[in-house]
């Protein structure tokens, strides 16, 4: 019985350690935004670290895994603009760099392929999400793919509705797809941003969710947050 309840203080303890991570996490980027007075992307987890991106090469990280910090560096070092970092629960990550370069560790092997075949293809990728249950979405200028044909499915409906896809954002518990005209939510989605996407002049071109935390922003680095 002891060693029953050691373990779930355990628990509770590991638990109230990822909390606090979290929270410290989240709010250097917070002031590093700030401080900028932009920010056009970043990766927020609820668990496994948050960055921001600014300017060409401007990045502020924490709490981040260790080989995605160490890829960052060194595309900066190389002064490689980094377009988009995709960051998962489960310390899953990719960076979207320059023309269709890409650095990334533990994606799903099938969206691997549909990225070689994109370049080698020469299609351009503008945006890729993915989750720790292995659904994805690549878009690119002409053409979307994903994991799943019930996704396919409904990024083609909102785009019948709401014109070309330009973004998509894909969790664990969510999916919201931004298209030119308006957007799509499936799951749980923060009420927040639903009305806050709904209701922003933004021309938006990236948005992140972490559980009831969001961020969007235009290619100009005009954003709004509830972080």
């Amino acid at each position: 019985m002891k060693r029953i309840i050691h373990i779930l203080e355990l628990i509770i303890l590991i638990s109230i350690s990822s909390n606090l991570s979290a929270q410290n996490s989240r709010a250097y980027i917070r002031e590093a935004i700030e401080k900028w007075g932009e920010c056009r992307n970043v990766a927020i987890t609820k668990t496994n670290g948050d960055l921001a991106l600014y300017g060409r090469n401007g990045c502020a990280n924490a709490g981040c895994p260790a080989n995605l910090s160490k890829a960052i560096r060194e595309l900066n070092d190389d002064n490689k603009y980094i377009d988009d970092i995709q960051l998962t629960e489960e310390g899953s990550w990719l960076i979207l760099f320059e023309n269709n370069g890409f650095r990334w560790h533990d994606i799903p092997y099938s969206l691997e392929q549909k990225i070689r075949k994109f370049n080698n293809d020469s299609e351009v990728i503008t945006s890729v999400t993915f989750n720790d249950a292995g659904d994805w979405v690549v878009v690119t200028t002409n053409y979307i793919s994903s994991s799943d044909e019930r996704i396919q499915n409904l990024l083609k409906e909102g785009m019948n509705k709401h014109g070309g896809l330009l973004t998509v954002c894909l969790t664990d518990d969510a999916l919201v797809a931004v298209f030119e005209k308006g957007y799509r939510f499936f799951g749980d989605v923060p009420s927040s941003l639903k009305t806050a996407i709904e209701q922003t002049k933004l021309n938006v071109f990236r948005l992140k969710i972490a559980g009831s935390s969001w961020f969007f922003a235009n290619k100009k680095g005009n954003y709004q947050y509830n972080m």
